[in-house]
């Protein structure tokens, strides 16, 4: 699955069953956002480029785990920060969409498996069920594999720079994001 291609990103090899466990539930735990970031999120005009919502959105998590700020903070809190990022992003991506489409946002699930879970908040309507789709799910497993890490690119390149000054992992990442966003990338 994608999460254990991201433990063996973070950690050099896969997870045993006991570890993915772990991990995966670290994840589920961090998945829903601060109440007030939907006050910052409503509060940006309905057509507003999903890139820069995403960008102020990633950034903002700063202003709520305020010690991820600290280059000097231990190696598990730096750990729980990527976890948080890694567990917050379908969130705030779905989140995105929803406002999109002029829908309420759909909280996470942390029944659901981390691909699930998404296309649970991102097509889900409060109205009515959602049956999740096992080859949408096999299919979105697969491309977030191949997009995890896809060498050095513009925005990776910038996720490296702005780190390498220190800054916390939420401005990098955003950093990033805005690199992405650019049409030569």
């Amino acid at each position: 699955t994608f999460l254990e291609v991201v433990y063996l990103i973070l950690h050099g090899e896969l997870p045993t069953t006991e570890q993915f466990a772990k991990f995966d539930n670290e994840i589920r735990r961090h998945t829903l956002v601060n109440e007030d970031m939907q006050n910052i999120f409503k509060a940006w005009p309905s057509r507003s480029h999903p890139m820069g919502q995403l960008t102020a959105m990633i950034t903002s998590l700063s202003s709520f785990y305020p010690s991820s700020l600290n280059p000097n903070r231990s190696d598990e809190e730096q750990n729980r920060t990527i976890r948080r990022l890694i567990a917050k992003m379908p969130t705030i991506v779905a989140m995105i969409h929803k406002k999109a489409i002029g829908h309420p946002i759909i909280y996470p699930s942390n029944d659901l498996d981390y691909v699930s879970n998404f296309l649970n908040m991102t097509f889900k309507h409060v109205t009515e069920d959602y049956e999740i789709d096992d080859d949408l799910v096999k299919a979105l497993n697969k491309l977030l594999i191949l997009h995890a890490d896809h060498e050095q690119n513009c925005s990776t390149s910038t996720v490296r720079i702005v780190g390498s000054s220190h800054a916390g992992l939420f401005a990098s990442l955003s950093a990033g994001i805005s690199a992405l966003w650019g049409p030569l990338h």
